[in-house]
């Protein structure tokens, strides 16, 4: 089975995605069964199976240098290698138009002072978090992902973070009580 993809990252990226001593790209290509070529000076990442069909994770592996073309460290980004844990990229453009204050306004209020409003929503979500450029990314398995993603948005379009954070924490706590009643449900001793 062949494959290639090309993807384009911005150029301040590409050191990330090398890495020291070419580590990152390694790991990478070692992980997913494939090839990276990158080009420095265009940005682009050409992405190849490496021809061990056992291990080829090619979607992964895109998924991977997109996580770490917008913004998040290569351990973060391999965490799209653990169970169902999936990138979502949003293009702060959809809330704002194509005003460059009202895009960093908007980011203002996603990162939060010093970097609070980010982390609680990560800490309350189990998710990455990164905003990089005119776009926010999230790495997180799929149930976690479609509740901060609804966080961001909510955000984006001028919800107060108390009440975003209000409902990370009750759809945490449905969460629990549904897995409670499923350990209520199941009969040990048949």
């Amino acid at each position: 089975m062949s494959f290639e993809k090309i993807i384009r990252i911005p150029n301040d990226r590409i050191g990330v995605l090398i890495g020291r001593s070419g580590n990152t790209k390694s790991e990478i290509e070692k992980k997913c069964g494939v090839l990276l070529e990158i080009d420095g000076s265009s940005g682009e990442v050409v992405i190849k199976s490496n021809g061990d069909i056992e291990k080829i994770e090619p979607f992964k592996a895109m998924e991977i240098v997109t996580a770490i073309g917008r913004g998040f460290s290569p351990e973060k980004a391999l965490t799209l290698l653990k169970g169902d844990n999936t990138l979502h990229v949003m293009d702060l453009r959809e809330f704002s138009g194509k005003s460059s204050s009202d895009i960093e306004r908007i980011k203002g209020r996603i990162i939060g002072e010093g970097g609070r409003a980010r982390r609680n929503m990560e800490n309350l979500s189990g998710t990455y978090i990164s905003v990089y450029g005119k776009t926010v990314s999230v790495i997180g398995n799929s149930n976690k992902l479609r509740q901060v993603v609804d966080a961001i948005s909510s955000l984006s379009n001028g919800s107060i973070h108390g009440a975003v954070y209000q409902k990370l924490e009750s759809s945490n706590r449905r969460e629990k009580e549904d897995k409670m009643k499923l350990w209520e449900n199941q009969n040990v001793f048949d």
